[in-house]
This record gives C-alpha cells, structure tokens and sequence, in this order.
C-alpha cells in the first residue's frame, strides 16, 4: 500500500491510499481480521498525516522569526550592544585594528571600500565601532547605519541623513517631505566635495551594498566606506582586495579575555587554581568566539564561584546557552544567521548539526545524504550533485561551516560546523522535530520524536523498538560501533518511509529480505560492515541514488541490481593495503550482465573488467568517476572506445590485471581532472597517447604512475601538463636520474615518489615547481645526497624523508640547505 498526500495551504484536500492487492474474486476476498488490520494501519497512517499537518503548519502559518520588524529591532538592538562593548572587551585585535587604520589613513585618495568578515560573533561590529570613534574626526563628515536583511533603502538613507545633518535642524526638517530620489540627491550632494566616511554595518547580500552605493560619491578627496559582513560574496565588493577576514581568538587570547570578565575584581584577574580546569574546558568550548567568551564570562562573573557550581555550568554549557537570559545575546547573534538563510538551505544547515561534535564531514558524503533526502533543487543543465556542492559553497561563504581542509587543486573537501552554532541548530531541531542524535548509546530503549536519527560510536545493541518508528525518515550509525544493531528487521518493517539508511561500520552480517520493502530508500550504505550477501529483494529499491558497499565482504552483487534505474554512486570494492605498495592492494566487484541499464551511474568503483561488462560501459554517458581493475592490456581499446563517450568523466583510476599487463589508452578526455594508472606502461605511451598531451590534458590536476617500469625519463613529456598541482611515481621509473628544469609544473603542490630504487639522483633547477608546498621522498635507496636545487622551492612547507640509506642521512644532517622541520625514518 502506498500513500498520496495533497496539502495546500493549511488544508489537507485529498489523502489517496493506493492499495496493491485489490478483491480479485468472492472467494479470495480478505477475512474480517485482515480488513480490521488494514483499517488499523490506515487509522495510523491518518494520525501520522494529522500529526504532520499540526506540526508544520503553524510554521507556515506563524513565523514570528521571519516578520520583517523583528528581524530589523533584533539586528539593531544586536548592533547597538557589539557599538557599546568596552575597550577591554577587544583582546588579540591589534594586528586587524592597525591594518584597518592604515587602509582608512593611507594617502590613496580613491574611493575605496573596504570589508570586515566572519561569522556572527566574532566581534566584526566592536571592531568596526572602535576603529571609527578613533578615526571619524580624520574625515569631513561621516556615518554609521545598520543593514538588515530586510532593510529600507529609504529608511536607511533617512539614518545616514540624520548622522550627516545632525547638527542642522533645518535640513534634517525639509528631508521629512522627501522622496526616495530626492533624499538620494541630498546626500550625493552633502557628499560631493567632502572626504567621508560611511560604515555600513551586517550587510547581508551584495544587492543592498549596490542598491545603497549610488549615493557615495566617487569624489577622489579618499573617501571610505567600511562594511561588516557574515558573507564571502559581500566582502569581494571591497576595492583592491581590503578583506579583512577575523579568525577565532587563539587559545591565550581566549583566556585572558574570559579571565577579564570572570573575575573582575582581581586586580591581575586571576582564575583561582581550583577552578582553572573547569574554566578552561568552559573557554574551549566557546571555541574562540569573543561574543561568546564575553557572554559566558559576565554570567559566570555572578556565579558562585566553586568547584561544583563550575564543573556543573560546563556539563550543561549547551544548555546554558539555549536557555540561560543572560546568554541571549549569544544566541540572538547566531539565530540571525540562521533567520536569513535562504529556505533551501535551512534543511541542509540543520541536517549537519546531527553529526557528533567537531564531525569533519566530507564534500563528496555530505552532497549524496542531501540529494538523497530530497533537499536539492533542480537548477537548468546542472546535476543534483553540482548543486549541492553550491548550496555547500554558500554555507561556507555564509560562516555557517567552516572550511576544514582543499584537495591538492584547491576544491573544498572537508568541512565542520561550529560548536556553538551546532548547539543553536541542535535545538532548532528538536523544536522542528526534524531530528536527534545519540552518542555513545549503551543499548536499552531509545526516546525519539523527530524524522532523522543519527547514532554515534554504538557501545551495546539497540534491543528494544522505539516509539514513533513509524515516522522515521533517516538512520545513521557513525564512528567505531560494536553494535550488530539487531533492530535493523524491525526497522525495514515498521519504518516503511526511510529514505537514507547508513549504517557503515557496523559489524552487520545479513541484510533482511524485507529491505526490499522500503520503497522511498534512496541510500543505502553498508560500508565496513560484515555483509557478504545482499538479498535479491534489493532489486524492488528503484528509487534508490547510492549504494555503498565499500569494504563489504561482498564479491558478487545479486542480478536484480541492474533494475535500479535511477542508480548514481556504486562503491563496492574491497582494500586489501591502504598503502598502495602491494600491487594487489584492491578488488572490485562482477556486475551483471545489464549493467547499460544503469544510464544514471555518475560513480563506479570498481568494476571487474570483463567483456561483457566493458561492451555497454560507453553507454553510461553521465560517469564522473569510474574505477576499473583486474585489466589486461587486450581490453584497452574497448575501453578507450567507451571513454570516449564519458564527457564528463573527471575521475579515472585502471588497474592492471598483473604487473606485465601493458596499459595503453588512446583517448582525449578533455574534462579529466585525476588520472590513476596502476601496470606497465607502454614505451612511448607519454608521448603517444593523447591523454597526456596538452590538450587532452589541459584540465588533469592530479596524476599517479604506479607500476609503471618506465625505463625513459617521464618528467619531459609531462612537463606539458602545465596545471598539474599533484604529482606520484611508485614502482613507475627504472632511471637513475630525475630532473626538474626551469619553468616545469609551474601549479605543483603535492609531489611523491616513492620505491624508485635505481633513482641516485634528483636535480631541481631555479625555477622549477615554484608553488610546491609537499614533497614525499620514500624508500629511494640508492640516493645518496640531498637533491640539489631543493633550496629553490621556496613555498615548501612539508619535506618528508622515509626509508632513506645511512649515507642520505648523514648528507641530511651536514645539509644547511635545509632548514625548518623534516621527517625520516631509516631504511632497513
């Protein structure tokens, strides 16, 4: 049975139940007790559905967050408390205050604008407000004006008016009457031969800063305007690149700042030995963040200053800051944030405040669990996939996550979220009953009212159900679980509407038939787990977007899998050396014949190169990144002829079937960003295959030669590959001598070599890999010296030396060339 809900407005019109089995014949008719529990469900059905409708409509209906002149008192009133802070209140600000100055003093007379970012909290405004009571009274007339979301371009030139005029009555009397263009013209006119300075405070988008610009003058007499900022795209406005991008306090900072408020009285403020434990998790708990710091320490100031009372503030710190009055500015700051994100990125927010605390999510992870919850949007020609990584883009640029670490050409892979701004989410959930999360769970029965559940670190089995299963939408199990989660039948019977299902790492054995029920499963991952089998039920999931069977003990997948249609991300591979130096390290999967029925398939790691599967592979033009092993040289052409129809391939990685296998593609694929290539390469194949030319090459950042027994020197042929930023050669060179000339790999970042055992001598030229930040130099056991020319690579940050000879140590240790920190480890 399935269901179909139309709800418009705050009216359920029509509510559809679709049954599957209908009356065939008299006698085949359902008995009574079969009809009373049909009737049983559908009275459940109707209460979930009546449930729902209670739930969100008044969310609909009466968004008190979203009227335009709470949203416009809130920011004001926010603005006013960060202008009124105390000098005392700015600590580790005098490096970003004394730049701020020299941009506002300097001798440029051009107009120029310029930008303070960072995410609510940092002190943006405090800083601002300070930097302009010392600097007003060097400029002719200037103005401060706060900008909300929800701004009035009248009412906001209206304030700049009343700053401008303030001491001319009759001016201030005559703009009462005014339009919108004629109070535009009289400040262009005020401003026309004059030196101003005008702040602009929280401008949330780049429109309201162009919408309000028309009235500055540019009058070459070095007017600034300085705005404040919780947005990327905003803050490139300013003129010249005058960002000024506040960090998080350094620990230090942080704790003399608490310290100051905390104990006031102190004459040196002085945390007493006996709650300094307690008082610095407090301060690491805010993470940095001033407002924070400022807020914590003021209630704290009032507080009963013993052990107890401390230890009893930090356990429930998260608390405190939802609950506690005199910590609302703290949330008030962080709900704005939330306020003003667009709609389609409210869901997305949340989803990621149910990861544990300091959760480093991936790019890659996170954009297939909100495809496959439903929260992307179609936008013209993109992927849900390209979307997605713009709505996380835009989270960045928001400071509602923060950027953890790029990839080696410069795309964002992991991300985290604030603790402070996931306690704000936190309960925003609960209130929305959008979801809840456990961590460390000790078994026994769980409390849950939300649609999303997340599971952290599973110490016990789940034994009991949980009420409202029925309403469950998501599960996710996370960390180092020991739990076999033996609920999981349960669960693929009574939450009949799950959408994800994640349960990678736990020791899973068997996945139950009825799986296959669960008609709206669009994720389904079993990554480390135990499953050596999936059931052939899993062909009736066809709305399902991953599967993620990674480092499943599944060798075969059942037949029924090439039925799912709408199939985009497959992982069903297993590692046997994460290391990469056995050459045998990985296996992959055998698909079905039928696998061109799976014309969706975006990701494919790893496929068995078998006839029969490479015949239809061409026919999976939407493949990003494709994965193959077990290949000999004959399958090369076939699967040259099927790459070619991949245009938007930007991931491949082939495997040799053994290391006397020749691998040689005759292919241009111009939208390739990561080549792996793991078997003998053919002589000549640098030169002659048109993935490494130029052209062909033109967008490859990332390159890795592995096995390759090239016995000519690589490096002149790939010297054509001018945007490579990564480079690795294992077991791929039989030469004696590498050499980087002048001008060579000019993007360079990473470059590793490793088990290159005839390799005596490595030359690095001036010039050469001028942006290199990475070099690993692993078990090159005939090197005897330190290269020469590694002085060059000025940008390097990280030089590693592993499995290296007595001799290469001892040149290391005489070298002067090399200064900083290096790593080694001698070579057996």
């Amino acid at each position: 049975m399935s269901t179909c809900i139309l709800l418009v407005g705050n009216k359920i019109l029509v509510v559809v139940f679709f049954l599957k089995k209908g009356f065939k014949k008299p006698r085949s008719l359902l008995s009574l007790n079969r009809v009373a529990s049909k009737v049983k469900e559908i009275e459940k059905d109707l209460s979930h559905l009546s449930d729902t409708k209670n739930r969100w409509v008044p969310t609909i209906n009466n968004r008190d967050a979203s009227n335009s002149n709470y949203i416009v008192k809130r920011s004001q009133d926010l603005a006013n408390i960060s202008r009124s802070l105390d000098e005392e209140d700015l600590v580790g600000v005098d490096k970003n205050r004394e730049k701020l100055e020299e941009w506002l003093e300097g001798d440029d007379l051009d107009y120029s604008v310029i930008a303070l970012l960072g995410m609510g909290g940092l002190g943006k405004t405090a800083l601002a407000a300070n930097v302009y009571k010392k600097e007003r009274e060097k400029f002719q007339c200037h103005a401060w004006v706060s900008i909300s979301q929800t701004y009035s371009r009248e009412d906001v030139m209206r304030n700049i008016i009343k700053e401008l005029f303030k001491d001319n009555v009759s001016v201030l009397s005559s703009t009462l009457s005014m339009d919108i263009m004629s109070l535009e013209e009289t400040v262009k006119k005020y401003l026309e031969q004059r030196k101003y300075l005008i702040i602009l405070d929280d401008v949330w988008t780049y429109e309201a800063f162009y919408d309000l610009s028309r009235m500055f003058v540019h009058n070459d007499k070095g007017s600034r305007v300085m705005l404040t900022t919780r947005d990327a795209h905003v803050a490139a406005l300013a003129s010249g690149g005058r960002i000024l991008t506040l960090e998080a306090l350094p620990e230090d900072k942080a704790w003399d700042l608490f310290c100051k408020k905390a104990f006031p009285s102190d004459t040196n403020h002085q945390c007493p030995t006996e709650m300094k434990p307690s008082s610095m998790e407090i301060v690491s708990k805010c993470k940095g963040l001033p407002l924070a710091i400022v807020s914590v320490g003021s209630m704290l100031r009032v507080r009963e200053k013993t052990v107890e009372e401390w230890r009893r503030i930090n356990d429930q710190l998260g608390w405190e800051i939802i609950n506690n009055s005199r910590l609302d500015h703290i949330r008030n700051v962080l709900h704005l944030s939330f306020i003003y994100l667009p709609t389609y990125l409210k869901s997305c927010f949340l989803y990621c405040s149910l990861f544990p605390e300091d959760y480093h999510f991936k790019r890659k992870q996170l954009v297939r669990l909100w495809t496959a919850e439903g929260f992307i949007e179609e936008r013209g020609e993109s992927t849900l996939e390209e979307v997605a990584e713009c709505y996380l883009k835009e989270l960045v640029d928001r400071n509602m996550l923060q950027l953890v670490e790029r990839n080696s050409f410069d795309r964002m892979k992991k991300f985290r979220m604030h603790d402070l701004v996931r306690e704000l989410a936190i309960d925003l959930c609960k209130k929305n009953c959008f979801g809840v999360s456990y961590e460390d769970q000790c078994g026994g029965s769980l409390e849950m009212d939300g649609r999303r559940l997340v599971l952290h670190k599973l110490k016990k089995d789940i034994q009991q159900p949980f009420s409202n299963m029925h309403q469950l939408r998501t599960v996710i199990t996370l960390g180092d679980s020991k739990s076999s989660f033996t609920l999981l039948p349960l669960l693929c019977n009574e939450s009949r509407y799950l959408t994800v299902l994640e349960l990678s790492g736990l020791p899973i054995e068997k996945i139950p038939d009825a799986i296959g029920d669960l008609f709206n499963l669009r994720y389904l991952g079993l990554r480390d787990s135990k499953v050596k089998k999936l059931p052939k039920s899993v062909e009736k999931l066809s709305n399902l977007l991953t599967l993620d069977l990674f480092e499943s003990d599944i060798h075969e997948l059942p037949s029924g899998i090439v039925k799912l249609k709408k199939l985009r991300h497959l992982f069903a591979e297993r590692v046997f050396d994460r290391t990469g130096r056995d050459f045998k390290c990985l296996s992959g999967v055998h698909i079905p014949n039928g696998l061109g029925n799976l014309t969706n398939l975006q990701t494919l790691q790893s496929l068995a190169a078998q006839d029969e599967s490479l015949r239809h592979l061409g026919v999976l033009r939407q493949m990003r990144s494709l994965r193959l092993w077990n290949v000999k040289g004959i399958y090369c052409g076939l699967i040259s002829e099927s790459l070619v129809h991949m245009r938007y391939l930007s991931y491949l990685e082939v495997n040799a079937s053994d290391e006397n296998e020749v691998l040689l593609l005759n292919v241009c694929l111009p939208s390739l960003q990561n080549l792996v290539l793991r078997g003998r390469l053919a002589e000549g194949a640098l030169d002659e295959s048109p993935l490494f030319q130029a052209v062909g090459g033109q967008n490859l950042y990332a390159l890795s030669l592995l096995w390759s027994q090239l016995r000519e020197e690589p490096l002149p042929s790939l010297s054509r590959l001018s945007n490579l930023t990564r480079l690795e050669f294992s077991k791929a060179y039989n030469g004696e001598q590498l050499t980087f000339l002048a001008g060579w790999f000019p993007m360079l970042k990473i470059l590793f070599l490793r088990d290159l055992p005839n390799v005596s001598r490595l030359e690095i030229a001036e010039g050469a890999m001028a942006s290199l930040e990475k070099l690993f130099l692993v078990n090159l056991s005939s090197m005897t010296e330190v290269p020469p020319g590694i002085e060059f690579l000025l940008p390097l940050q990280y030089l590693t030396f592993r499995e290296i000879t007595n001799d290469l140590f001892t040149s290391l240790c005489q070298c002067s060339a090399i200064q900083g920190k290096w790593r080694y480890t001698l070579r057996d």
